[in-house]
């Protein structure tokens, strides 16, 4: 890479940073051969952070894992692996009970129709999240995060045709299923399977409250410090990292060095999530409208985000991959603007 493509790309970040929506941000990206790391504001390029629900990335490879070792299968139904206590009305639909009938990849894809204990809103009109954004930091247990699921209506029917919601807890019920079938944790699961093997050494799971390694959150411009909330989320949002180790994570995950490469292929059965996000399998797809691109020179990416305004993505169409925050939950599209901004200038005078 040239110092003057490199000074662009830096250049870049630190545009991003105008102290009003975005006070720091740290970007990592690889195409072919060719690596470049930044940071700017009050981000280093070695500081941890928050990655958020990128971290389902993490909980889709161990549950990849397991089926590459016969451990289970996407088709296996989750009342083999979670008590009954739990299921009981969980998915309780126009009067019937389908609690039964979700499968693994009914939780991976977000096809089974549960709600989302974080984001839905019941008759109060508030969310957890909501409440969080505000500042009131507080804990829930893996029951506690089911049973406030409970309290909403399901969606549809577990797998019908054409339909996806975003659920935090599908990925909270895959954590439980990972560590009933290891006996181990999911943090022990992330180490054994993910964080040792490929020496992520500045990437764990975020257990305890006090920990103030990872730079905090900002909502809008004031910090948002809900480490209480952090310890919470687990297989479904856990994980703290740097964008040098999400880097590595993410090529890993589309190479074949966490589980069998012609995995990923199967994994690209699309639905739509939100705008313009499509969920697959444990993955989505982020492609930019083509009102904003008509001459579809932007590549289309498949990988994760979080409200945390962290990512992570891979495009195949340009062998390119490309990991950061912008550590900001108001306005989380930031982080894909700037992953636009630095591919199209990663892909300049390259045609």
């Amino acid at each position: 890479m040239t110092t003057e493509k490199a000074k662009s790309l830096q250049a870049i970040l630190d545009k991003k940073v105008d102290g009003k929506k975005i006070f720091g941000t740290s970007f990592a990206l690889k195409k072919d051969n060719t690596v470049w790391q930044g940071a700017s504001g009050n981000l280093s390029i070695d500081q941890p952070y928050f990655i958020a629900s990128t971290t389902k990335l993490f909980t889709t490879a161990i549950i990849l894992k397991l089926k590459e070792e016969g451990k289970l299968s996407l088709d296996d139904k989750i009342h083999q692996y979670v008590d009954i206590s739990v299921l009981f009305r969980l998915h309780l639909y126009q009067k019937k009970d389908y609690s039964q009938e979700i499968s693994i990849k009914h939780l991976l894809s977000h096809t089974s129709g549960l709600p989302d204990y974080f984001q839905d809103k019941g008759t109060s009109k508030k969310s957890l999240e909501k409440d969080l954004m505000k500042g009131h930091d507080q804990s829930w247990t893996f029951e506690e995060a089911i049973e406030m699921s409970k309290k909403f209506e399901p969606l549809f029917v577990p797998g019908e045709k054409g339909k996806a919601k975003y659920s935090d807890a599908n990925f909270q019920l895959l954590g439980k299923i990972i560590e009933k079938i290891t006996n181990k944790s999911y943090a022990e699961n992330c180490q054994e399977y993910i964080i040792q093997p490929l020496g992520l050494s500045k990437t764990y799971l975020y257990q305890d409250a006090t920990d103030e390694t990872p730079k905090m959150l900002y909502h809008k411009k004031k910090e948002l410090r809900i480490p209480k909330a952090m310890t919470s989320f687990g297989a479904d949002g856990g994980i703290v990292s740097t964008s040098a180790d999400m880097l590595t994570f993410i090529e890993a995950f589309f190479t074949g060095k966490l589980f069998p490469i012609d995995y990923i292929e199967k994994m690209q059965k699309w639905n739509k999530i939100f705008p313009p996000m499509r969920s697959g399998i444990g993955i989505h797809l982020f492609k930019i409208p083509k009102v904003f691109d008509p001459t579809g020179a932007m590549p289309s990416f498949i990988g994760h985000s979080g409200l945390s305004g962290a990512l992570a993505f891979y495009s195949p169409k340009e062998n390119l991959y490309i990991a950061g925050t912008v550590n900001q939950t108001a306005h989380p599209d930031m982080s894909f603007k700037t992953m636009i901004s630095l591919t199209q200038r990663m892909l300049k005078n390259e045609k």
